[in-house]
């Protein structure tokens, strides 16, 4: 006979694994005067726009059940982007819920993956479209370290600069970074864990930015997994220039 501490690890075991885009940002700091009418994650980088490098590396994850973005409710760019492009998006999904805040966006996009039969139990990965840089390897490395996990977890790295706290803009003091660090996205957690912290925050007033911060207001502490540099976040237009100059170089050791 199973006893219900058996039956839950076999239900962790066969739960599913999601991933959910927000893509429904203007990207108003990475616009320059050429691009003033396009949301960043639509820019061409390496020959596509940016939310089809984003896709792809999660396209090429097989663990993965499915891979729902996240646009306005009057984007209709990535359907056509997926419609056109020569790669097979087989399990990428759109949901036209995009929320106010990035929190509202994931909270909505998660609500939508349950339409699409998506259990609480299952696990789903936050990616920000901006983090194009984003490899299939970096996500598996996330699964394979948080999958049996309790809590879950994110990317992330250890902070390499020397960090300051600021006061009127000049220095107060030099903070110690021994223990910081920079968080990135994939973040792994249960998907009705993730509904909870996310609904608990909005209730309280308080303001979300990552779901890792979520997740630590319920008490949850989240597993940090080593990241990679390269997975920076499109914030500001000279960051274009880098992601290009990081696909070329890629492009190029496959060449070889």
């Amino acid at each position: 006979m199973t006893n219900s501490n058996d039956a839950e690890k076999m239900t962790q075991l066969s739960s599913h694994i999601w991933a959910l885009i927000p893509c429904g940002g203007t990207g108003t700091r990475a616009q320059s005067e050429v691009h003033q009418q396009m949301p960043k994650q639509y820019r061409v980088l390496a020959g596509q726009p940016m939310i089809l490098h984003t896709l792809a590396a999660f396209a090429a994850v097989r663990q993965l059940q499915g891979v729902m973005v996240v646009v306005a409710q009057d984007d209709g760019i990535v359907d056509e982007l997926l419609e056109t492009s020569k790669q097979t998006f087989a399990t990428v999904m759109i949901a036209n819920k995009a929320g106010n805040t990035r929190a509202d966006t994931v909270f909505n996009g998660l609500k939508a993956l349950r339409t699409q039969g998506a259990q609480l139990n299952d696990w789903v990965l936050v990616h920000d479209a901006a983090r194009c840089l984003i490899t299939p390897e970096q996500i598996k490395t996330l699964i394979a370290a948080c999958q049996e996990d309790e809590v879950g977890g994110l990317l992330a790295l250890p902070l390499p600069d020397t960090l300051k706290h600021e006061e009127s803009g000049r220095v107060a003091q030099t903070l110690d970074r021994s223990d910081k660090w920079l968080a990135q996205t994939p973040q792994m957690f249960r998907l009705g864990a993730l509904i909870d912290a996310l609904e608990a925050a909005k209730l309280a007033g308080e303001l979300i930015t990552d779901e890792s911060s979520a997740m630590e207001r319920e008490g949850y502490s989240p597993k940090l997994v080593h990241g990679s540099t390269q997975n920076f976040k499109i914030t500001y237009p000279e960051d274009f220039a880098l992601a290009e100059a990081v696909f070329m170089s890629r492009q190029l050791s496959l060449a070889k």
